[in-house]
């Protein structure tokens, strides 16, 4: 839990909600603060997105401040946003969300979190303690979350209006997001897969986690780290033109290849952050996203044998920074 609380040392920190709702549409809701940013230092970007996706709604602002408060010595905290609500996670880890402006209300409450893996809380494992430019944590993969929204003058279905959703949850902290980066995710039942990564300190570099049905593998560096664009463990394409994205990165024994894709029309932009506060447009995300995952095996001599594939409809997908070529002009729907 520690990891998903404020740190104050941080200059800037970023907390994402996906939500899952039931007529199939999703709830994107970032809040975010950038210490001693000049430039739009404090961000809440909230996106309805419909199967429909003409038909997304996005309030983004910029508020004159964003507390992020502490409430015990049980990791308990909040997030506030003067004239418009809160996002407070408890003790236990469950979630009250309580929102609400003139273009947006959101109400909810987790009743249930699912973690990164049994054996560790955070995708960095042990490289959370090192003094890295970005940190990236996932709260939980799935969590229940009974809610109520409303969007005034936007045609939100009845089923979305009250209702219990999946929320997936995550945050970044430190110095900004990386030069150039990529983030996958995808949940059907207890399988799923979540990986982000990009170009960082000269390398490139993921940290992903898999979990079907008979294997549960996370990787991370030294194995997925690319030196001057070489390594014998990994290789990636990123590729905004076709929207598509591949990953491959083994071990001596397993090896994970990550294909991602969704359609034109899908896609839908948000504010990221930087040194000197909130850049326009600089990641692009589409909830519509096709990911397909093989999991190989290998002998320590001999060819790689495939033992499991899984295929995830209406995944998360997104380019962000130089992945992302319309990064920071005026265009926000794709």
């Amino acid at each position: 839990m520690q990891h998903n609380a404020p740190h104050t040392s941080a200059a800037f920190e970023g907390y994402y909600s996906k939500f899952d709702l039931p007529s199939g549409a999703h709830i994107c809701l970032v809040i975010c603060k950038v210490n001693n940013g000049k430039t739009r230092p404090n961000m809440l970007t909230f996106t309805y997105i419909p199967q429909d996706v003409s038909k997304t709604f996005q309030h983004e602002c910029f508020p004159d401040s964003i507390s992020m408060t502490k409430l015990g010595s049980d990791n308990a905290f909040e997030l506030r946003i003067p004239g418009i609500g809160y996002v407070k996670w408890r003790g236990d880890s469950a979630t009250e969300y309580d929102l609400k402006c003139d273009e947006f209300t959101l109400t909810g409450k987790t009743t249930s979190r699912t973690p990164w893996s049994k054996t560790t809380s955070t995708p960095e494992s042990w490289l959370v303690h090192l003094p890295l430019p970005l940190h990236w944590h996932v709260h939980t993969l799935a969590s229940s979350c009974d809610f109520s929204l409303g969007i005034p003058g936007h045609d939100v279905p009845h089923s979305d209006r009250h209702g219990t959703a999946q929320v997936h949850q995550e945050k970044n902290w430190a110095a900004s997001f990386p030069k150039a980066h990529m983030w996958v995710q995808a949940r059907d039942g207890d399988r799923g897969i979540c990986l982000a990564g990009g170009q960082i300190l000269g390398l490139d570099a993921f940290l992903l986690g898999y979990r079907g049905k008979k294997y549960n593998i996370d990787f991370r560096p030294p194995f997925a780290t690319m030196v001057a664009g070489w390594s014998p463990f990994m290789s990636y394409t990123s590729d905004w033109d076709s929207k598509n994205f591949s990953l491959s990165v083994q071990s001596f024994r397993q090896k994970v290849v990550v294909e991602a894709s969704a359609p034109v029309g899908t896609w839908f932009s948000m504010p990221a952050p930087f040194p000197e506060g909130h850049r326009p447009n600089m990641v692009c995300e589409s909830f519509q996203a096709t990911v397909r995952v093989k999991v190989y095996e290998s002998g320590w001599v001999g060819a790689w044998r495939l033992v499991e594939e899984a295929l995830f409809e209406g995944g998360s997908l997104e380019f962000g920074a130089e992945f992302y070529p319309a990064a920071g002009n005026e265009k926000k729907f794709h």
